[in-house]
């Protein structure tokens, strides 16, 4: 439903912008005049009578003659002659040549006897055969013939004015690109006439989020619960969250149960290459929503429009920054609004200006998160509702082998496995399934025609058994799911899958031990072969960025000391916020860091170096192990109770 505003409401005789058509009458008159003075028959191509007798009848160059209305002389010339006599040249680079058809020239007379008379006297003495070639003829011509054909072009330029006028001038949003109509609001327009279908139900694993919105769609529909006790609706809620989590269904939802007028669209409809549309089609949507109130407005993306004003190298926008201006003065400025409510959706609350979220515009600020255990159950439930799947596959399963997934890669989970089932021709959907599309959503598609030699395939299995070994021993690694040696994606050889803990905060222990364990396939090579390769560089480059968060951000390192250089709002983008020998001294920090974890990982291996060889022969003749197969080979996983806590 894309249904513009424009064409679902009723704008009073008033409304809209007013246009003078005075200046088009204008053009339209010079194109007129610059028609007549142009045109063909124009161009002088009057001869005299004089020269019509004595010249063109006696040397045969008429083939033709029209007396016209007893005043007009039409004189029509042979082709041979047209094409070949230089006479005519100069009637022929002035455009008036009529080419074959004519008139060529003409002259008025004052009395047509005499014509006859004259013209009969020049025959006579003409040879038979040009007399015979020779035709005269009378005609007596309507004169609404000439006045309809001067006045065809100007009626053919009115109509195609008003065609025109009809393309450009009319609703907002309609066809042919309504220029100017330009400073319109693009928003789509939701009425008792176009409903959205997603209510509440249909949003899960959004508990909260939903409670604070909720409160707001009851204050639209019950205001006088909420103004008998002296409150007041909030002016504004922001969605803020990673991409996929639900931010734009939950305001479908919104929209679905509100009841009320919900105007949407994006924050870069807002910007154009024209000065002063942006700020434009902000006072144009307020209009429409101050006309439809109580309503909503949802401005998806709004760091499109609302990042913060004079950041940066470059410094600013001023088209950008005047809708911006515009949309903060729209919000909580002089007038105020009653009964409109805007809702905005970002996923880099970083980045907006202070004044947009300052108390009075946005009053709420609704954080929605990568779901939990409970809310990855919830919504497995949404989308394996409409497909058929077998008894052993329950949404609380999947949910443990998805961490971290958000509501969006949940739902290309449940696409991807009702693919896969339906390529095997299967009546319904099994957790085989289901595990081969969790693993094309985390390494991509799986490559059963990549070519790997048995060597490389034999240090691949090393590799990804030494991080499911390290994995397998240190304290606070994450459980292992399953490791596997098929090639996937576009540079996966292979992976090792962990379940990780739902937590917040790490200890300095827990990001240690996770770097050991991203720094065991790279231990493992060299401790097997002798030599490494370069199957670790996203191993490396993780290991990197952690330990520089770990100096850096999180106050992890003695000699560093207890400081952070975290700079969310970017504001130090081109200057680092220390000195050049703090910036050395971080580096050393960080490289002994590394390689301190790294020797550590290289002991644990060489200890546990009967496990590492029995798993990578494993993984030689299986490809795929999971948790189940690693208990069998190597025994029960070290600390299992403790993480289980």
């Amino acid at each position: 439903m894309d249904n513009n505003s424009g064409q679902n409401e009723q704008k009073s005789p008033n409304s809209g912008s007013k246009f003078n058509f005075y200046w088009i009458w204008g053009l339209i008159a010079i194109l007129l005049l610059a028609y007549v003075l142009t045109k063909p028959n124009n161009v002088d191509n009057k001869i005299s009578p004089t020269t019509f007798f004595e010249n063109f009848v006696p040397k045969g160059y008429v083939q033709k003659i029209v007396l016209v209305n007893d005043q007009i002389v039409e004189v029509y010339i042979k082709k041979d002659s047209i094409d070949k006599l230089d006479v005519f040249k100069k009637l022929r680079d002035k455009g008036g040549f009529m080419g074959e058809i004519g008139p060529h020239y003409q002259f008025q007379i004052s009395s047509a006897d005499r014509f006859d008379e004259r013209l009969e006297q020049v025959k006579s003495k003409l040879s038979p055969k040009l007399k015979d070639e020779l035709v005269y003829t009378r005609e007596a011509r309507n004169s609404f013939r000439g006045i309809l054909g001067f006045l065809a072009p100007f009626v053919l330029l009115i109509f195609v004015w008003m065609f025109l006028m009809r393309r450009v001038g009319g609703g907002v949003g309609g066809p042919g690109g309504q220029i100017f109509n330009i400073g319109k609001s693009k928003a789509s327009l939701y009425d008792k006439d176009t409903r959205v279908n997603i209510t509440f139900e249909d949003v899960a694993g959004l508990d909260e989020a939903k409670e604070e919105v909720k409160e707001v769609v009851d204050f639209l529909k019950n205001p006088k619960k909420y103004t008998a006790l002296g409150g007041k609706i909030p002016k504004g809620v922001l969605l803020v969250g990673p991409p996929g989590t639900g931010k734009t269904l939950l305001a479908k939802a919104t929209a679905g149960e509100a009841q009320v007028p919900f105007f949407s669209m994006s924050g870069s409809d807002f910007v154009e290459m024209f000065v002063g549309v942006g700020a434009s089609r902000v006072r144009d949507l307020f209009k429409q929503a101050r006309e439809k109130a109580p309503c909503i407005i949802f401005i998806d993306e709004i760091d499109a429009v609302g990042r913060a004003r004079g950041k940066g190298f470059f410094q600013s926008n001023d088209e950008r920054e005047n809708t911006l201006n515009q949309l903060l003065v729209e919000m909580d400025g002089f007038s105020g609004d009653k009964g409109v409510i805007i809702l905005a959706a970002t996923n880099r609350p970083d980045v907006l200006d202070s004044a947009l979220l300052r108390p009075g515009r946005f009053d709420r600020q609704i954080s929605i998160d990568k779901p939990d255990l409970v809310g990855r159950a919830q919504i497995f439930k949404v989308h394996l509702k409409p497909l058929k799947i077998d008894d052993d596959v329950t949404p609380e399963k999947l949910a443990d082998l998805t961490p971290g997934f958000a509501g969006a890669e949940i739902a290309n989970v449940c696409n991807e496995a009702a693919l896969f089932a339906a390529r095997k021709e299967k009546t319904a959907i099994g957790m085989k399934d289901f595990h081969d599309a969790i693993d094309r959503v985390i390494g991509g598609l799986e490559k059963k025609n990549k070519i790997i030699s048995p060597h490389e395939k034999e240090i691949i299995a090393y590799h990804e058994a030494g991080h499911a070994i390290c994995g397998w021993y240190l304290e606070n690694a994450h459980p292992l799911l399953k490791v596997t040696i098929i090639p996937r994606g576009v540079a996966a050889l292979g992976y090792a899958q962990y379940i990780p803990k739902e937590q917040y905060i790490y200890r300095t222990e827990q990001l240690l031990d996770d770097m050991c364990m991203t720094l065991g396939g790279r231990a493992a090579e060299e401790l097997v072969f002798g030599k490494i390769s370069t199957g670790a560089q996203n191993d490396l480059q993780k290991v990197t960025q952690l330990a520089y968060a770990m100096v850096t951000v999180y106050g992890m390192n003695e000699k560093v000391g207890n400081v952070s250089f975290y700079d969310p709002s970017n504001e130090n983008s081109f200057t680092k916020p220390y000195s050049d020998e703090t910036a050395l001294l971080i580096d050393e920090e960080v490289r002994k860091m590394i390689e301190k974890s790294y020797q550590r990982t290289k002991e644990l291996l060489t200890d546990k170096r009967e496990q590492l060889e029995a798993l990578a022969k494993a993984l030689l003749e299986r490809e795929i192990l999971f948790k189940a197969d690693l208990e069998a080979l190597i025994g029960p996983m070290a600390h299992e109770e403790k993480l289980a806590e």
